[in-house]
């Protein structure tokens, strides 16, 4: 089934945060946040098994969950649309902070 293309309504930030997330029916994986925005982010996880259209909150390392909906998938890749979007000087300290280029450890749970 072919999804149409939306455009983004801001410009994804690249960046290297690990994450927990948990879907409705309680499943739970560790993994890591590669890019966001206000609206949204890419979540890689090794074995969480998710579709489009599956609610998930997302927990980045340090910070209250965040509540979306999955809108793509692409392998171990996911692509969240955030319910409620995130506060824009939130969105730039944590680019600041988790910049891409720096590793990131991913805990088991």
């Amino acid at each position: 089934m072919s999804h149409p293309i939306t455009p983004r309504r801001d410009e994804r930030r690249p960046v290297r945060m690990a994450a927990t997330c948990r879907t409705q029916s309680g499943m739970r994986d560790n993994g890591y946040i590669s890019d966001i925005s206000q609206y949204g982010c890419r979540l890689t996880t090794s074995t969480l098994a998710v579709r489009i259209g599956t609610r998930i909150v997302i927990r980045p390392q340090g910070l209250e969950g965040v509540s979306g909906t999955v809108r793509w998938i692409e392998g171990p890749h996911a692509g969240i649309e955030f319910d409620a979007p995130l506060y824009g000087p939130v969105v730039d300290h944590l680019s600041q902070m988790h910049a891409a280029n720096q590793p990131v450890a991913v805990s088991s749970c």
